[in-house]
């Protein structure tokens, strides 16, 4: 593989981020992303599987599955694989925080229909006012005898959470800090308007209401119903979560930046997944004697703790399930050692407005690279020997890498990493591109990130058992 970065093209940086950007863009809720990357690994030739079906793995073969519709994971068989050889694994996350509709929303007060909404992670919620807002998830649809799984994503601005004027609060840029419960309600319509739409003024309240569509406004149920192609009676439940309608951007005077919702971590799920695709383009599967797999969890914003999130026993039964055999029944736990996994989590670049925020000798900027994340007290899982490891990937295609750790001043967040480091027994780095303005609902990273980023994945498939071979550790 030849070095690509900062030696490529404008042209080929470009392309790596419109690319990028249709993804996040149709990523609206996890279980858009899930689809995305579905329809994505079937044009790739991956073949669906079922955690509740049996399964026969064969080397050369690519497959993936999903759980909850919200994670998925996806893996190619080496062909020299052999149960008890090691596991090539990228993890990363696609949820964002957001705010959801609550299963009960119907909320109306002085002359207005509003949405009550449910904070979901740690998201800057000052930067989600006076957005173009609508709502996107999945919707569960009785058919006949059948409950359907069906998504919904309204295109349109629906929701607006409009601020305070100034006027009526003189401090709002001294301190702003919203009631989360009380002022981030979404209006949706007047109550006015609506009833001249309808002929009728909603009826009873959410509180006592038995079926979906009364637990709800009769205008947003509507609204799914016109979208989904069902009457309302139809609707058993949903979740939803608020979107920006503003479509992801590149942006700056030489076009360098990108400006996009849900970049931690739809970032690292497309870069990860692209170079999954890539890596079996050629030669180097059939001759590849591990498995290579991206796996995609939900919930990590809240601390994966989850059927679905990397707290789950999702990843270990993926992985003993691949192993089984009759004539190792201890494959996995041979594997586990000569396995390798990179969580990848966007990383903080430096902010020129707020440098002190950074160790001074670890200040990630755009353009120079992927960034390793390192804490002694394992809130990143990175060690010398998965760092050297990746180090020594990186070096032979030209993927410049920086290193951050945290100000002993300043708390520092955590990743899936450390779950799955401390749950697989497998070896870790924590890795992510550097970005700005994390948790806003609109955020910032630079075009070359994408295809550093894409680039040092697919060599770490392609390289990763090779390099694991130099290794003396244990």
């Amino acid at each position: 593989m030849q070095s690509l970065i900062m030696k490529n093209s404008k042209e080929a940086v470009q392309t790596a981020a419109k690319e990028f950007l249709l993804f996040v863009n149709r990523g609206v809720s996890p279980y858009h992303v899930v689809e995305e990357c579905k329809s994505r690994l079937l044009s790739a030739g991956f073949m669906e599987l079922k955690e509740a079906e049996h399964w026969d793995i064969q080397p050369s073969n690519k497959y993936f599955v999903t759980r909850n519709y919200s994670s998925i994971i996806a893996f190619a068989v080496g062909g020299l694989y052999q149960p008890g050889n090691g596991f090539s694994m990228i993890g990363a996350h696609t949820d964002s925080p957001c705010l959801r509709v609550k299963p009960r929303s119907k909320k109306i007060q002085q002359g207005f229909q509003q949405v009550a909404v449910e904070c979901y992670g740690g998201g800057i919620w000052n930067t989600w006012f006076d957005r173009d807002l609508t709502v996107a998830g999945r919707v569960i649809v009785k058919s006949g005898d059948k409950l359907l799984h069906r998504l919904v994503h309204v295109s349109r601005p629906v929701l607006r959470v409009p601020h305070l004027a100034i006027h009526l609060q003189r401090d709002v840029n001294d301190s702003f800090g919203p009631n989360k419960e009380n002022h981030l309600v979404p209006i949706l319509a007047t109550a006015v308007q609506d009833e001249l739409e309808t002929g009728c003024a909603p009826s009873g309240d959410a509180c006592s209401a038995t079926t979906c569509a009364e637990k709800h406004l009769p205008a947003l149920i509507k609204m799914l119903c016109s979208e989904l192609g069902v009457p309302a009676e139809a609707l058993l439940d949903f979740e939803l979560c608020l979107a920006d309608t503003q479509p992801g951007a590149i942006g700056g005077v030489h076009e360098e930046f990108i400006y996009s919702p849900r970049l931690d971590n739809l970032h690292s799920c497309y870069c990860a997944l692209q170079a999954l695709m890539n890596s079996c383009v050629g030669e180097s599967l059939a001759k590849d004697p591990n498995v290579r797999m991206v796996t995609l969890y939900d919930n990590e914003e809240v601390g994966s703790e989850s059927a679905q999130g990397a707290q789950s026993n999702l990843t270990e039964l993926i992985l003993t399930r691949i192993s089984s055999s009759s004539k190792n029944l201890t494959a996995f736990q041979q594997a586990a050692p000569l396995s390798y996994m990179i969580s990848a989590d966007m990383a903080h670049a430096l902010h020129p407005n707020y440098q002190e925020k950074h160790d001074e000798n670890h200040r990630p900027a755009f353009h120079k690279g992927p960034v390793i994340k390192f804490n002694s007290n394992q809130r990143y899982a990175t060690t010398a020997v998965t760092a050297s490891i990746l180090r020594e990937i990186a070096g032979r295609v030209g993927v410049p890498l920086q290193d951050v750790m945290v100000r002993n001043d300043s708390p520092c967040g955590t990743t899936i990493g450390p779950i799955l480091a401390a749950r697989l027994g497998i070896p870790v780095l924590d890795i992510g591109a550097p970005q700005l303005a994390m948790h806003s609902i609109r955020e910032m990273c630079c075009t070359t990130g994408v295809l550093q980023s894409t680039t040092l994945f697919q060599a770490f498939f392609e390289l990763f058992p090779t390099v694991r071979s130099m290794v003396t550790v244990d």
